[in-house]
């Protein structure tokens, strides 16, 4: 089979799908088929019947990934990588047809078919029978000799194929010169050769049938579908209307739609209108569902307002079919057929969903597609409605609209009589507002408004109380209340365990890692993320992300390098499937502390900058903090002291403020405030923050050679942190705390933890001398200078005490020579020298070589 696609184009009626099969069937090669429906451009409903189709053919492929489709935000490129993993696992080669193919204008499902072609594996062979051309790099394929192509041209009846389907298989005898005139009043078209041949079976006077026989394709097919329906007993043009406005039939389905109006039964109908080559499509090897050729029900549905055949609403036919679905457990379906029929009431039972709204069960789209297009005047009738268009909003990321249509139900609750309906409305609301706030970490607003909500919902409705208790859990959070928060998380577990509530169960049992990991209980932290990464599934939901980056913090912590960055990358790329959320900052500032301990300062510093705009741009104001203590952190390992101090102090960063009085060779002021600091946390409980604290207070004890107190500190230290694991706390402040561990060791204290750590120690010196002065500590990277050489400066000033010229240290670092002169000029005005051995002298006394 040749190159990676075959494609079939051309305008409806040209036997595409009749082709392909009879292709398929007397191919080698098992097919997987799929038939697109209008319905179907949502990637997610596109993606779950596409594996749905090749399972029908390899049964192993795909089972693990329908979980993460019922998102409402789906991870479609993870998804799309395992699937194609997993076909690539299977040797035996098999094809996949998609039928219909313009059914949709889509370009996220485009975006799907081109990354499945990019990786596609050899196995495994696209058809797409289309009307149209997809928006697919056709002319990158065809010029690598990958893409085949079956166009109108190609499929035109001639007149010997017409003459032959004419008589052999429709069994009409006509003459030649009747059959040459068809086929060129319909230029060899096989849906209006097909309709006329249909028609001509209930015609005595064939030649005069055929004269009458002109005009273009859509004329054409209004007379010969008006000639068809003609031929056709009354019950049967009655079935073909009022099951025209289904998607997809089964028999019981059609006996429900025309319960009062039909004698015989669905199944033996469908199967008469499939022999009688009726324009119906099998969807199943049993035989069981069907649907209406596109056209032929398109045709279908504009006549049904049209007849007199007609004795009831099209809107009660939906609602037929409404009430079917439902009765058969297929609720989403039965929302369609409501929302057809114009039936608020029912859309909205359906879509409110018996406790669990839809919604929360991945079918967002359509829920929010239906709630576009209805007037205000009906939301204002049910302001239930109003409340789930915010919540579905709120779901795919679109903050700005959320408020207003709380604003909208509020205003028709305030009229209204105050009942346990209405109350638990107000709940709603307020569990709303609170959600939305948790996105701008706003913890007075997530706090009143999750109590509010609290007090309001009725007590039965377990799905929104328990999202409630987990933003209270939040606002606790951040807070730094982490005992309330934990067992706020803790309640929001158990009953969304109990309710199947999984997003919920998976959020809250993140914030539980969380308060672990800020407990220093580093071990029972990672076993919780694992967990959340089972709960999340394979691939997981985009909310994984911050167990990866739990567990990224974690390895770091555990100095598994490795670890830590396949986690982090894990993390950042499921942030970002993830709208209007500042978690993909969270991760760059984890990205640029381990660049500092990879070396790479200058990395840890773009990736910040990157980061710190972020903030700005997108208001993430909540981030900020956190994104300047790691800059506070990469200028100190930069020698860059009067910008981190700046920096600290702007932001309001006490311990960054430590470390630069530090750096500054400021230790008694900043033991003065790490010991106020301390006493802080210790109120609180803050373990993490403790342990942080006292690392510093043995550096700046340490530094004023109060050398018992720094190791009665250290070991303090060392006792809160053996258990936990922790080893880059202590490694990361470079030689002075080398220095401690080594006499804390000479003095038998924790001496097998310390050893581990000295271990450490010497594995990042051998990188020192791999990599000269790429790391400098970051709690005394001290300058006594009145200003600081910059980084660039300090690799000049290397070079100059390596004995390279000008020109060589131009050469080097890629610099103009002019340049280099300028940082000369630079350093020996802040040593205080005025020649190239003067400069190295000087800065060998000032430890800066």
């Amino acid at each position: 089979m040749h190159g990676k696609l075959t494609l079939v184009s051309a305008s409806a009626g040209f036997g595409k799908t009749t082709l392909v099969s009879d292709w398929v069937a007397g191919c080698r090669r098992p097919a997987a088929w799929l038939s697109l429906d209008e319905g179907d451009d949502d990637p997610s409903r596109f993606l779950s019947y596409l594996i749905a189709a090749i399972r029908t053919i390899r049964v192993n492929i795909g089972e693990g990934l329908f979980g993460a489709l019922q998102s409402p935000q789906p991870p479609i490129e993870s998804i799309l990588t395992n699937l194609i993993n997993e076909i690539t696992a299977d040797p035996d080669p098999f094809i996949l047809v998609l039928d219909d193919y313009h059914m949709f204008n889509a370009k996220p499902v485009d975006n799907i078919l081109i990354f499945l072609l990019e990786h596609l594996p050899p196995q495994m062979h696209l058809v797409i029978a289309t009307r149209t051309d997809p928006d697919l790099p056709l002319a990158r394929l065809r010029v690598r000799g990958q893409l085949t192509e079956l166009r109108v041209e190609d499929m035109r009846f001639n007149p010997t194929e017409a003459a032959g389907f004419l008589t052999q298989v429709m069994s009409l005898e006509l003459s030649s010169e009747e059959i040459a005139l068809l086929e060129t009043r319909t230029e060899g078209w096989i849906a209006g050769l097909q309709l006329a041949a249909i028609s001509l079976q209930g015609h005595k006077d064939a030649a005069s049938f055929i004269k009458s026989f002109t005009g273009s394709h859509r004329f054409v097919l209004d007379y010969l579908v008006e000639e068809v329906l003609q031929q056709q007993s009354e019950s049967i043009q009655t079935f073909l209307l009022y099951t025209s406005i289904l998607d997809r039939m089964c028999g019981p389905l059609c006996d429900a739609v025309l319960s009062f109006n039909h004698d015989a039964s669905g199944q033996e109908t469908l199967k008469y209108l499939e022999h009688a080559n009726l324009f119906i499509v099998p969807l199943d090897s049993e035989r069981r569902w069907y649907r209406y050729h596109h056209l032929f029900a398109d045709l279908l549905r504009q006549r049904i307002h049209q007849t007199s055949i007609l004795h009831v609403k099209v809107a009660e036919l939906h609602r037929l079919a409404s009430v079917w679905y439902e009765e058969n457990g297929l609720e989403l379906e039965a929302f369609h057929h409501a929302a057809a029929a114009n039936d608020v009431d029912r859309a909205a039972r359906l879509m409110e969903g018996g406790g669990m709204p839809l919604h929360f069960r991945g079918a967002v789209t359509p829920v929010l597609k239906w709630l576009e297009v209805l007037p205000a005047s009906v939301l204002d009738a049910r302001p239930s409605l109003w409340v789930m268009y915010g919540s579905a909003l709120l779901m795919v990321g679109q903050m700005n609209g959320v408020e207003t249509k709380m604003l909208a139900a509020e205003a028709v609750l305030q009229a209204a009589e105050q009942d346990d309906i209405t109350r638990d409305l107000i709940g709603h609301i307020a569990s709303v507002r609170a959600a939305l706030a948790v996105s701008q970490h706003q913890v007075e607003i997530i706090i009143a408004q999750s109590h509010r909500a609290l007090k309001y919902l009725h007590p039965g409705n377990l799905p929104v109380r328990t999202a409630t208790i987990w933003t209270l859990g939040y606002a606790y959070q951040l807070q730094g209340n982490r005992a309330a928060a934990s067992q706020a998380y803790t309640e929001a577990i158990s009953i969304s365990e109990e309710i199947g509530h999984m997003i919920i169960t998976i959020s809250a049992t993140i914030g539980l890692g969380n308060l672990q990991e800020a407990d220093n209980q580093l071990d029972l932290a990672a076993q919780t993320y694992l967990r959340v990464l089972q709960l999340a599934g394979d691939p997981p939901l985009p909310i994984a992300c911050e167990a990866h980056l739990g567990l990224a913090r974690i390895f770091f912590e555990w100095n598994d390098m490795d670890m830590a960055e396949q986690h982090a990358e894990h993390s950042i790329r499921l942030a970002q499937q993830i709208e209007n959320t500042d978690r993909s900052i969270a991760c760059e500032a984890f990205l640029a502390r381990l660049k500092l301990a990879q070396r790479d300062a200058a990395g840890a510093e773009a990736i910040l900058a990157k980061a710190s705009q972020l903030v700005i741009r997108h208001n993430f104001a909540h981030q900020m903090h956190e994104v300047a203590a790691a800059q506070v952190l990469t200028l100190l390992r930069m020698g860059n002291l009067t910008a981190a101090a700046h920096l600290a102090q702007k932001h309001d960063l006490p311990v960054s403020q430590a470390r630069v009085h530090l750096a500054q060779g400021e230790a008694a002021t900043a033991l003065d405030a790490l010991g106020r600091l301390l006493r802080q946390a210790e109120e609180r409980g803050w373990e993490d923050e403790r342990l942080k604290i006292m690392v510093l207070q043995a550096i700046a004890l340490h530094m004023l050679d109060d050398k018992d107190k720094a190791l009665n500190k250290l070991s303090d230290a060392l006792s809160l942190a053996e258990q936990g694991g922790f080893i880059r706390i202590f490694t990361d402040e470079g030689t002075p705390m080398a220095g401690l561990l080594s006499e804390a060791i000479a003095r038998g204290i924790r001496p097998d933890y310390a050893s581990k750590l000295q271990a450490v120690f010497k594995a990042e010196e051998q990188k020192d001398v791999d990599h000269p002065q790429a790391y400098l500590p970051l709690a005394l990277v001290e300058q006594p200078l009145i200003e600081p050489l910059s980084q660039r400066e300090l690799e000049v000033l290397r070079l100059i005490a390596q004995g390279l010229s000008n020109l060589e240290i131009s050469e080097r670092l890629f610099l103009a020579l002019s340049t280099v002169k300028g940082h000369n000029r630079n350093i020996f005005d802040k040593l205080l020298v005025q020649r190239r051995t003067e400069a190295v002298a000087r800065a060998r006394e000032l430890n800066l070589l």
